[in-house]
């Protein structure tokens, strides 16, 4: 079942449909808070059940490409990520049905919408296939923005506005990396989802222009052109950057990219999205998101509040996979043939 409602629906939708044997497949945020979240994964365990969040983001291009390049070694070991929803909705909020967005951002604190930076964050990071998330601290700014929207709308400000513009969340591994996310969906800021990686031998960045640093000897004479300038110090070129990315296409943007660009949806991203999901399950294979990834990326937002509303206060990330995080040994998509 292939759920998209408005997100106080996903989860009770969800677990519904998993009690009468259904898969599911659920737009994000897929669950609002811990309750939630510890039942659907208690759901999808007990009845043996697919449970996956509908993340587009991880399928971006830029994601894809550089999701492969790290686990070829090419950025050295992983030490800092980070992602965000920095997206300006003024444009958009009278198209949420009965005002339900803005109304549910009235009521509650913390990234209320973090998953388009955790997923492509935590899966570089092989969160619950090697790492885990242990430690998160969370601050935000005064509600600004959406308060005077509301006033210009309706005439009246509200009398209290929980969200605050701009919410910060850090977040601290088992292995001792770091990820850091960031929401606002109120202020004049060009869209980004930031998605930036520090390795010690290299560094990537998509926003506000995608951009590739490395160490000179990460990349074999040969594989760029100029390879002798090659200074970490700065970007590589375009031409470079252009040459690199063709080695490392990602298996699945080599098989389906052009078309998904033709098809279209959020460039594409939606149409890799769907794909993987049908051709995972009609060959019996792991989703490329489990109801772990789930867990972990929608309990950004319950959790980032409770740091919040502490003082920004250390919270403890909990290990929904009751202690497994580390039988797997790595985050990989399934293939039926070897894709090398």
């Amino acid at each position: 079942m292939y759920i998209a409602t408005d997100w106080k629906n996903h989860a009770p939708i969800a677990i519904y449909a998993m009690e009468h044997g259904k898969h599911v497949a659920i737009e994000v945020p897929a669950a609002l808070n811990l309750d939630e979240i510890w039942a659907l994964i208690n759901t999808a365990e007990s009845r043996r059940l697919h449970c996956m969040m509908l993340e587009n983001c991880v399928y971006d291009f830029f994601e894809m490409n550089t999701l492969n390049m790290a686990q070829q070694g090419l950025f050295g070991e992983l030490m800092h990520v980070e992602g965000s929803y920095i997206h300006n909705l003024a444009d958009f909020w009278d198209a949420y049905w009965q005002n339900w967005r803005m109304d549910y951002n009235s009521k509650h604190r913390g990234d209320v919408y973090p998953t388009h930076g955790m997923g492509p964050a935590c899966q570089l990071l092989d969160i619950h296939r090697g790492d885990k998330m242990n430690i998160l601290v969370a601050m935000d700014t005064e509600a600004v923005g959406a308060p005077q929207w509301i006033e210009k709308k309706t005439g009246k400000a509200p009398e209290y506005f929980a969200n605050g513009d701009h919410t910060m969340t850090m977040i601290r591994t088992e292995k001792g990396k770091t990820i850091h996310i960031q929401h606002d969906v109120v202020n004049p800021r060009p869209y980004t989802r930031m998605y930036q990686l520090t390795g010690t031998k290299g560094f990537a960045n998509k926003y506000p222009s995608e951009g590739y640093a490395f160490e000179p000897e990460q990349l074999a004479p040969g594989t760029v052109p100029d390879h002798q300038n090659l200074n970490a110090h700065g970007y590589i070129s375009d031409e470079q950057r252009r040459v690199l990315t063709e080695h490392y296409l990602h298996p699945i943007i080599r098989e389906v990219g052009e078309v998904a660009k033709s098809v279209g949806g959020h460039g594409g991203m939606d149409y890799i999205m769907d794909y993987r999901l049908i051709y995972c399950l009609r060959n019996g294979l792991p989703l490329d998101m489990d109801v772990y990834d789930l867990a972990e990326w929608c309990a950004l937002a319950p959790l980032s509040a409770i740091s919040i509303e502490n003082g920004s206060a250390p919270v403890e990330v909990p290990d929904f996979t009751r202690g497994a995080w580390n039988k797997v040994k790595g985050y990989r998509h399934a293939f039926t043939i070897d894709t090398k």
